[in-house]
């Protein structure tokens, strides 16, 4: 499955609501450059975390995942940006991005540029640096009680901390109205296969 990084530069389009006060909040629903996948970013125990809302093509697997009892795992709802962190003095955030292009996790930071697009930046030890910009496709995600149920929920194994390659192709705080993440992105109406990420087993269950 193409599943080009999920993490990739987007393509036209903004969400034009958005006023320059939010122009700061990497929360809500992107699409990723090949247009394959949207990645939802939410804040869970404040961090933010990203996990996939959608998919282009429905029924994806982590088929490149090295451990092999995740490599039928389904793409849809996976985690692929990890416990990132504010980064002081700074609108960036900083943590960890799961490539599911090669199955390894990078160092990386995301930085909201403007109110529709996101720079995702990854690195291997400090260096071999690469980077993208996916674009909003649904708003901000307001604070919600999944926060509080997070803490509580059973931790569960995460992806493989490996870090190996070179450029970033492709790979969670309080999480979210059901926005885009439906069968088709914009689509009215469609039920939200993923909903709030905080919940998902492997952000609920991360140690703090």
């Amino acid at each position: 499955m193409r599943l080009a990084l999920y993490t990739g530069l987007i393509l036209a389009g903004g969400y034009g609501c958005l006023t320059p006060a939010l122009a700061a909040d990497p929360t809500g629903d992107w699409r990723v450059a090949d247009g394959v996948a949207n990645i939802r970013v939410a804040q869970c125990n404040g961090s933010m975390w990203g996990a996939v809302s959608w998919e282009k093509q429905p029924g994806g697997r982590d088929e490149n995942n090295p451990d092999a009892s995740k490599k039928t795992r389904p793409t849809l709802g996976m985690v692929t940006l990890i416990d990132m962190k504010k980064k002081p003095g700074a609108e960036q955030w900083e943590g960890q991005v799961y490539n599911a292009k090669d199955g390894q996790l990078y160092s990386a930071t995301i930085t909201p540029a403007g109110t529709d697009q996101l720079e995702i930046k990854g690195c291997v030890m400090g260096f071999l640096c690469g980077g993208e910009t996916w674009t909003r496709v649904g708003p901000p995600i307001p604070s919600s009680t999944a926060n509080a149920m997070a803490k509580g929920a059973p931790k569960s194994a995460g992806a493989t901390p490996k870090a190996a390659g070179t450029t970033i192709a492709a790979a969670p705080a309080p999480a979210a109205p059901k926005a885009a993440g439906a069968a088709k992105p914009g689509q009215k109406g469609t039920a939200d296969p993923v909903g709030d990420i905080c919940l998902l087993p492997e952000i609920a269950g991360f140690a703090h």
